[in-house]
């Protein structure tokens, strides 16, 4: 078993007694096996030792909502309310993706994620053997969804359906434990509500958790009440949503009612500010879903709604746009931000070995290059990481115990090829 040593690191463990720690850090296999501030000794046990100095570790990112073929998307329909983007811009545009444009364009945007700090992602998409294979050759972790819309006809539904069902069959636990699989409905607005239900009863058979987008606009929000006449929270819980593990995109438009539903039954939020600033749906009250025992993480959402895959930046926006829309100051502290991007983004999937650098954990870390004046002075590293950083600092990441990025170079993925394919691939996109 192969057994790393790096030290004279600053690590961020997430360790609620010692966030920071000035030292080193031993691998063995995939997973953390010490972290502190003495060396073990001896150290001619170690296969590799790597210096440290001026980088800070801290655990891999995890971004628990998107669509990464999106990225063929990015710059094509911006500056437009949700649904008159999602129905005469993106769905359409959709409709002619192929399982190849699929497979370039999510491998572009595992290039940009992995190369800026993310180590897992959780993708919702359509030929999701592709999503799957991209993120076996990758080397990142991914939990991984056949979105499913229902506004179809009864045997496409039942195609639509089959497809899903055998997706998540298939892959669940596959490339060394790295993905996991989940059951999608798109959407309350997007799925007829016997549809729904026939979803929820594969997620039980199958034994596996749901994943959906709820409550992103008000406008949604009123829609579901004058068609079914309940909100979406009360929606999905009628028809036995929240009776599998469930995990929601967005949850922007929630009364307090609706937050104490979503805590009994455990609901995890992926909260992605970036994405529901730029298509103005509105400030999730995190703040409150915080307090009331939710567990929140962060998504980027898709490349075309954010525009970019920076976890870092939504971080920031988690820690900065509370702030503003409440008037206090430590709505979301920095730690929280970082949390939510790390641990509790973990957490949400249903991950309890990844988003902490202790022992026993999974090596799933990355290190930033912080030799650069915006680390300056070394006053707080949890501060300057959700304040003053980017994915452009991430030079090192690791996952599972395997370099899959080292001085900012991808070692599993050919980036030139892949965004030749990618741009020929768009190219007949338009055409």
């Amino acid at each position: 078993m192969k057994k790393t040593l790096i030290k004279n690191g600053i690590f961020i463990s997430n360790n609620e007694t010692k966030t920071t720690i000035n030292g080193c850090m031993v691998i063995e296999g995939d997973r953390i096996t010490y972290i502190g501030e003495q060396t073990p000794a001896p150290q001619d046990n170690y296969n590799e030792i790597i210096d440290g100095t001026n980088k800070l570790y801290m655990p891999g990112l995890v971004n628990t909502h998107g669509h990464a073929a999106m990225s063929l998307l990015r710059g094509y329909g911006d500056d437009l309310a949700l649904q008159i983007w999602l129905e005469e811009k993106m769905w359409p545009m959709e409709a002619k993706f192929s399982s190849q444009d699929v497979k370039w364009g999510t491998l572009l945007s595992i290039v940009e994620m992995i190369k800026g700090g993310t180590t897992t992602i959780v993708d919702m998409y359509d030929h999701m053997n592709e999503v799957a294979m991209a993120i076996e050759q990758s080397g990142m972790r991914g939990c991984l969804t056949r979105g499913v819309i229902g506004l179809c006809p009864p045997e496409i539904q039942d195609a639509k359906l089959k497809e899903a069902t055998e997706f998540a069959r298939n892959w669940h636990g596959k490339a060394d434990g790295r993905i996991t699989t989940m059951m999608s409905p798109h959407a309350p607005y997007t799925c007829p509500p016997d549809y729904i239900e026939r979803i929820v009863q594969v997620a039980h058979d199958l034994n596996l958790p749901i994943h959906t987008h709820m409550s992103e606009t008000s406008r949604e929000v009123q829609a579901n009440v004058d068609q079914y006449g309940l909100r979406p929270v009360a929606h999905l819980e009628k028809l036995g949503v929240f009776s599998r593990p469930t995990l929601v995109a967005h949850g922007v438009h929630v009364t307090d009612e609706e937050i104490e539903i979503l805590k009994q039954y455990d609901v995890r939020i992926s909260h992605n500010p970036g994405s529901n600033l730029k298509l103005a749906s509105g400030v999730a009250r995190v703040p409150e879903l915080l307090r009331a025992g939710v567990k929140v993480s962060l998504g980027t959402d898709g490349a075309a709604s954010n525009n970019n895959l920076d976890m870092f930046e939504e971080m920031r926006l988690a820690a900065l746009i509370h702030k503003g829309v409440s008037g206090n100051p430590v709505a979301i502290p920095a730690a929280e931000a970082l949390l939510m991007g790390t641990k509790m983004g973990a957490e949400s999937i249903w991950l309890q070995d990844v988003g902490q650098l202790l022992p026993g954990m999974k090596a799933d870390f990355i290190a930033l290059d912080i030799d650069q004046p915006h680390f300056l002075p070394k006053t707080d590293f949890v501060s300057h990481i959700v304040y003053s950083a980017s994915a452009k600092d991430v030079v090192d990441v690791c996952v599972d115990g395997n370099w899959i990025v080292r001085k900012g170079e991808c070692l599993t993925l050919d980036e030139e090829k892949i965004k030749r394919e990618f741009e020929q691939s768009f190219d007949k996109l338009l055409g």
